[in-house]
């Protein structure tokens, strides 16, 4: 009789493993997420029509392995403002307490079609559509006290008032320790997914770390059966934490929102030193959106501007998210696109660095300079230096190979913003303006 129940057991175990099929992490996202995040430059005010806009302009640049359209904060505000949030607005929601897109900034989602109709529009040119949402329940569903979908239970049954988000009031957040909790984010993720969600970025969750609402909404996203990417904000998350974050996300961020500012990204740059080390296929610690080009439309901070980092500035932001291997997230407006802009999201070198490369670390660090090291063997074998200026004053020195661990240089390298082949050197020279970077590669042998 023993003998038969292990049979069973072991045959339940296997119907089991084909009614829930495994999404791995590495398997969502085995290289960087690279796309474009509305919040930049339209703040919580993004319309339809400027997502399509952005879709169409980004479908033009899928050949470089960009692929996600986010749509960032309060796409169910129907009033939104830029420049910040208002207090206690009106949303748009439905009768089970879900917040659903406002039908007077997207026309395709009345009578309740949600996203569904922008997401085929953004598949429908190859590329993958993702949404922000906040961690929690709304606090309007709890004052009302909406359904949750699939039980006999209601949003004030769950919600924990006293778990609020301190830079917004739409939500409160869910005791999971609750009867229905977990259904009301399996009811979220499942109309998601009817969508056609690819990407969800969840906010409010790592600042303080809400451990149970994680692995929650991770839950629910794996219970939908559909392979979407889980993105959690705003940093900086724990670096204790990182099996967690491994366990139930793909990309996690290490600092809070980065604006187009010098000291912002060279506060970034020190996050990424304690990270590197953790980065492993599927699992991305995420240096946050990249505000580059025309950005600020409508956006929570700043007006209409193209970007306020310097040429030098902007290269060194690519350079170091490309060794780092962020995730790679444009802020910029890509339907008013110019052509610096253009090049910075089209290099080659930089985004193979970030997609493909092998062993990428920090191997030298003295004051204000950094030298990353990286391979990469997609597409033939090639070495990357990456050496930059984090400070204030020019930097012109000679380093030993062997101090940033290459033992037998002795070939020439390429320049990759610029073109230009450096002859072979005893040495490796550095010579660099404050701000600025080299990305340099050369053929493995």
């Amino acid at each position: 009789m023993h003998a038969n129940w292990k049979r069973i057991a072991f045959f339940a175990t296997v119907l089991a493993s084909f009614a829930t099929p495994l999404t791995p992490a590495q398997h969502l996202a085995p290289t960087p997420p690279m796309g474009w995040n509305s919040w930049d430059s339209y703040g919580t005010t993004v319309r339809e029509s400027e997502v399509k806009a952005n879709t169409d302009a980004m479908a033009g640049l899928k050949r470089f392995g960009w692929e996600y359209i986010v749509v960032d904060i309060q796409w169910y505000e129907p009033n939104a403002k830029a420049h910040g949030y208002r207090a206690g607005a009106q949303l748009a929601m439905d009768s089970n307490g879900r917040l659903v897109p406002a039908a007077n900034r997207f026309p395709s989602a009345k009578d309740g079609a949600g996203f569904k109709q922008l997401a085929t529009y953004v598949h429908s040119k190859g590329l993958k559509f993702g949404i922000h949402i906040m961690r929690g329940i709304p606090r309007q569903a709890v004052a009302q006290n909406t359904p949750i979908r699939g039980t006999a239970l209601h949003a004030a049954d769950v919600a924990d008032r006293n778990s609020v988000c301190t830079w917004n009031t739409d939500m409160y957040g869910v005791d999971m320790t609750k009867p229905g909790a977990q259904a009301y984010y399996d009811s979220l993720v499942a109309m998601y997914a009817s969508w056609g969600v690819d990407f969800i970025k969840a906010d409010d969750m790592l600042r303080p770390y809400h451990d149970a609402e994680i692995e929650g909404l991770h839950k629910a996203i794996v219970h939908s059966r559909r392979p979407i990417v889980l993105s959690l904000s705003p940093g900086p998350a724990p670096v204790d934490k990182v099996a967690s974050l491994r366990a139930n996300a793909q990309m996690w961020r290490i600092e809070d929102d980065l604006w187009d500012d010098w000291k912002s990204v060279r506060n970034m740059a020190s996050r990424m030193e304690n990270w590197w080390q953790l980065v492993e296929p599927g699992h991305w610690p995420d240096a946050d959106m990249l505000p580059l080009g025309h950005i600020g439309i409508r956006a929570e901070r700043g007006d209409d501007r193209q970007s306020r980092l310097t040429q030098d500035e902007q290269k060194t932001m690519m350079t170091l998210w490309g060794v780092a291997r962020s995730p790679l997230m444009f802020g910029g407006d890509l339907a008013t696109l110019d052509p610096f802009t253009r090049s910075l999201l089209t290099n080659v070198d930089v985004l193979a660095v970030n997609q493909h490369g092998n062993g990428n670390k920090l191997a030298y660090k003295e004051k204000d300079l950094r030298i990353w090291t990286a391979r990469t063997t997609k597409g033939g074998a090639s070495d990357y230096i990456a050496m930059i200026n984090l400070g204030d004053q020019p930097i012109e020195l000679d380093l030993p190979w062997a101090s940033i661990g290459i033992t037998n240089p002795n070939k020439p390298l390429r320049d990759t913003w610029t073109g230009t082949t450096l002859p072979a050197s005893p040495t490796l020279h550095i010579r660099l303006n404050p701000h600025a970077s080299m990305l340099l590669s050369s053929k493995s042998k």
